[in-house]
């Protein structure tokens, strides 16, 4: 592959323009548009739902364990 080819692609990869993302707090059923609306953080909201699990519906309660699952990748992998 040549310098002009190599160039090229790091030429294409900058003109790609990237669509935003849907931010959580605009969509009603994200764990932390439910956190917000209660008045409370989304790490708040993971510990009432894993005190009471029965108190919430199967979605937030699969919301609070991939939470947590999330926060303990996030931990782990910054200790390396």
């Amino acid at each position: 592959m040549s310098k002009k080819n190599k160039e090229d692609k790091k030429t294409t990869k900058k003109l790609v323009d990237k669509k935003p993302t849907k931010k959580s707090p605009d969509n009603p059923d994200s764990f932390l548009a439910k956190a917000k609306k209660k008045g409370i953080t989304s790490a708040q909201l993971q510990v009432n739902v894993e005190k009471d699990p029965d108190k919430y519906d199967e979605k937030t309660r699969k919301q609070a364990r991939l939470r947590d699952t999330l926060v303990k990748l996030h931990k782990n992998r910054k200790s390396k």
